[in-house]
């Protein structure tokens, strides 16, 4: 059984920090702005895929293109044609990233929604009886997302088959599928139970002390393994704490501390 102190500091963590008063600044903020659902999805993909390098520039970057496609992305994309696209974005820039590794992700959202309706329709067509995890489906979201762009948008679209983590897919199904004061959820037919923690290095850190894992290399097995370290706490939502513990003070916070007094041990 889990060590019972271990589920009391997380949940304490959880209920301090996993308040929508923290989530600035988060390109998950982003999201709030959208009731329609469709609407949601597009701005939680662009801003899931641009959630790498500095929190500044993730937030000015992840604008400029919400900027660009108006107050109802999904409706822009379907009324719009992807060439009026490449002329608002020309000259972005985002680190590795163009306007035209942009254009190309949004012209397979496009065609995802043309096929689908929504991309939650598009990633229940993949799932299959037995799946205990996201990861066939989104395999299959993303290779539709990528075989319909047309060219190719690169790192914007990590390759979950390639058997990384693939933190920014895993965190845009947090956020579309997880309905708290934090995540605004949406996709009612994917259940909180399948989700795979979105690992970066803080999560890796966290899983490690824990005793969730010992392996060095951050990719999927790893993340596979603090994904179940977590299970054992919340099986029916092993990403609950996700948040929380990204907003933790680094080692400074003294529930912090006491979450990681005694190892949990695999």
């Amino acid at each position: 059984m889990p060590h019972s102190s271990t589920k009391k500091n997380l949940e304490r963590i959880y209920r301090k920090y996993n308040r929508r008063s923290n989530v600035h600044p988060d390109p998950l903020e982003f999201l709030y702005a959208y009731d329609n659902l469709r609407d949601r999805e597009v701005a939680g993909m662009v801003a899931a895929a641009l959630a790498y390098g500095r929190v500044a520039q993730i937030l000015k970057s992840a604008g400029a293109v919400l900027e660009a496609l108006g107050p109802t992305p999904a409706e822009a994309l379907l009324s719009t044609s992807p060439e009026s696209f490449s002329s608002a974005l020309c000259g972005f820039v985002h680190r590795f990233a163009t306007g035209a590794g942009v254009c190309a992700l949004l012209a397979g959202i496009r065609q995802v929604l043309v096929r689908h309706g929504t991309l939650q329709g598009c990633f229940c067509k993949h799932r299959r009886a037995g799946d205990d995890t996201v990861l066939p489906a989104l395999t299959g979201l993303a290779e539709e997302i990528r075989a319909a762009a047309g060219s190719d948008p690169g790192h914007l679209l990590p390759a979950p088959a390639r058997k990384s983590a693939c933190k920014r897919l895993h965190l845009f199904l947090r956020w579309l599928v997880r309905s708290d004061a934090v995540d605004p959820g949406g996709w009612d037919r994917v259940s909180a139970a399948e989700l795979i923690v979105p690992l970066d290095v803080h999560m890796h850190r966290v899983g490690r002390r824990l005793g969730f894992t010992d392996r060095k290399a951050g990719d999927l097995k790893t993340a596979l393994e603090i994904t179940d370290g977590f299970r054992r706490f919340c099986p029916e939502d092993p990403v609950r704490y996700d948040f929380a513990l990204t907003r933790v003070g680094m080692g400074g916070d003294t529930e912090f501390q006491e979450l990681f007094s005694r190892v949990v041990k695999k």
